[in-house]
C-alpha cells in the first residue's frame, strides 16, 4: 500500500504543467547562458537544456543583462546555440523515506546500489533549509561514546555536538570517519561523501561500514569526477536526509566528507557566475554558504531528535590556518587535528591532542574522568615540550622527576593509544586504562574527594 502511495505521489508530481521556454544565446566552459528567461528563472532554479543527443539539468547561477547563466548537472556535450532551454517546476527538495536505510544513491536522489527504485516519502525536505532559530533548540545532550580511545578521553562528543576533522591529504581521516560510522551510536547514520575517490566508495561500504553497519545507514555519493553542482548538492542532500530522519524523532549521526570539496564545489560555481575571487580565490558565497550548511546540524527542538555532525577539513599543505579551515574551525563545537608526524612514527589515530579540543568539555565528562584527562593531557604536554631534546640526548634521566615521568607515561601511552579502525574501547574501560598507566608512570592524578571516599569504602 505504502509502495503504491508513493508511485502514485511522483506520478501526480511530474504531470506536465506549462511550459516556459528560452534558448541557448552562448557557451563558455562550463557557463551556458540562456536568454527569453530573465524574468521567469531565479537563484538555484532548475531548467532542462534539450540537446541533440540528450536533455541536461542544469541550475541557475547568475543573471545579468547578457542573460542568464546556467551550469550543468553533467556536462554540455553535444549543447549548441539555439538549443531550447525549458524551466523545471521541480528540483529544490528532497523527500526521504524510512526505506531509504540501507541504500546508496547519488546527490540527485537516484540509486546507485542496483537494488531498485528509492520510494518517495510524503514530506518534502528542502535542500537547502533554513538552520533552525538558536531559541528553538535544544541544549546538547548527554556523551555519545565513540569506542575510539582518543576521542572518548581527549575530545569527547556529545549528542547534537558538531566535530570538525582537520588533517592534510594521507592521513586518516576517511579512516578515523569509518570509525565514526562503525561505533558511533545512532538510530540512523547518514553519510555524505563529496568529491570522494570512486574506487574508494565500495571500500568503504565493504570494509569499514560492513553489512551491520550498512543496515542503519543512508550514502550519498559524488566522486570526484562528477560537476561542482552534484559535488555542492550531494552535502545539502545528506543534510537534508539527516534533518528528516531527526524530525521523525531519530538520533542522527551524520558524517560529511568533505566540508573543504563543498567549498571547492562552491568556488567553481561562484566564479563560474561571475563572482570576485577572494581569499586563496574564494569567492564570498563559500564563506556564507559554510554556516549555512554547517549550523543545520545540532541539536533538534523538543520532540524531535538530534543531528550530530562529523566534518572534515581538508587542510591544504597541512596549513591549519586555510581560509577554509579557518572559518570551519569558528563554525564547529570543538575540533580534532590529525598530525602528519605523528601518522609516520605508526600511530593511528594520528590525533594531535595539544591541538585538538571539545567545546563541551568539562561539563560532559565527571570530575574524576576529568581530572584523569587534565593529568594525561599535562603530562604529554610536558614531554612534547622536551621532546626535541629528549630525542637528541640533550636530556638526562633524573634531571626532573615530573619530565621522566612524563616520558614513562608517554611510552606506555603511545602504544594504549593507537587503534585499528575495526577495534573499540568502551569509555569507562579507556578511562580506567589511562588512569592505570598515569599510576604506573608515578603520575598523581588528584581524584575529587567524594570519589576517594568511595574507592575506599
Amino acid at each position: 500500500m505504502i509502495t503504491a502511495l508513493s508511485e502514485l505521489s511522483m506520478l501526480v508530481r511530474n504531470v506536465n504543467s506549462p511550459r516556459i521556454v528560452g534558448e541557448v544565446s552562448a557557451i563558455t566552459g562550463l557557463s551556458l547562458t540562456v536568454s527569453g528567461l530573465e524574468r521567469a528563472m531565479g537563484i538555484g532554479q532548475r531548467c532542462l537544456v534539450h540537446g541533440k543527443h540528450k536533455i541536461i539539468l542544469g541550475e541557475v547561477v547568475g543573471i545579468n543583462a547578457q542573460g542568464t547563466r546556467v551550469l550543468p548537472f553533467g556536462t554540455w556535450d553535444g549543447v549548441a546555440i539555439g538549443d531550447a532551454v525549458e524551466l523545471s517546476a521541480y528540483g529544490d527538495v528532497v523527500r526521504p523515506d524510512h526505506s531509504w536505510v540501507g541504500r546508496v544513491m547519488d546527490a540527485l536522489g537516484k540509486p546507485l546500489d542496483n537494488k531498485g527504485p528509492l520510494f518517495e516519502g510524503m514530506k518534502p525536505k528542502a535542500l537547502k533549509s533554513t538552520p533552525i532559530a538558536a531559541f528553538d533548540r535544544r541544549r546538547v545532550g548527554e556523551r555519545l561514546e565513540t569506542n575510539i580511545k582518543m576521542v572518548d578521553i581527549f575530545t569527547p562528543l556529545c549528542r547534537g555536538q558538531r566535530m570538525g576533522v582537520f588533517a592534510g591529504s594521507g592521513v586518516g581521516k576517511s579512516t578515523l570517519m569509518a570509525m565514526f560510522a562503525r561505533n558511533g551510536q545512532a538510530d540512523v547514520i547518514v553519510v555524505g561523501l563529496v568529491g570522494e575517490r570512486g574506487r574508494e566508495v565500495q571500500d568503504f561500504i565493504q570494509e569499514d561500514l560492513g553489512e551491520e553497519g550498512m543496515k542503519r545507514t543512508v550514502l550519498v555519493v559524488s566522486t570526484g569526477d562528477e560537476p561542482p553542482l552534484m559535488r555542492r548538492q550531494a552535502a545539502w542532500t545528506a543534510t537534508a536526509i539527516a534533518e528528516y530522519f531527526r524530525d521523525e524523532g531519530k538520533q542522527v549521526l551524520l558524517l560529511l566528507d568533505s566540508v573543504t570539496r563543498f567549498a571547492m564545489a562552491q568556488r567553481e560555481i561562484g566564479l563560474s557566475g561571475g563572482e570576485p575571487p577572494t581569499a586563496k580565490g574564494y569567492p564570498p558565497t563559500v564563506f556564507s554558504e559554510l554556516p549555512r550548511l554547517l549550523e543545520r546540524a545540532g541539536p533538534g527542538p523538543i520532540g524531535a531528535g538530534d543531528i550530530t555532525g562529523l566534518f572534515t577539513v581538508l587542510v591544504d599543505g597541512d596549513d591549519m590556518n586555510d581560509p577554509i579551515a579557518d572559518s570551519v574551525r569558528g563554525i564547529l563545537d570543538g575540533h580534532i587535528v590529525l598530525d602528519r608526524s605523528i601518522a609516520e612514527r605508526g600511530r593511528y589515530p594520528a590525533i594531535n591532542i595539544q591541538k585538538s579540543i571539545s567545546r563541551m568539555l568539562p561539563n560532559c565528562h565527571s570530575p574524576a574522568e576529568y581530572a584523569v584527562l587534565q593529568a594525561a593531557r599535562n603530562a604529554l604536554a610536558i614531554y612534547n615540550d622536551m621532546e626535541e631534546l629528549i630525542r637528541i640526548g640533550a636530556y638526562k634521566n633524573g634531571t626532573d622527576p615530573m619530565i621522566d615521568a612524563s616520558i614513562r607515561f608517554f611510552t606506555m601511552s603511545e602504544a594504549f593509544l593507537s587503534q585499528r579502525k575495526n577495534e573499540g574501547m568502551l569509555a569507562d574501560q579507556s578511562f580506567a586504562e589511562i588512569y592505570k598507566l598515569l599510576g604506573e608512570a608515578s603520575i598523581n592524578v588528584e581524584l575529587p574527594t567524594q570519589q576517594l571516599e568511595a574507592s575506599e569504602g
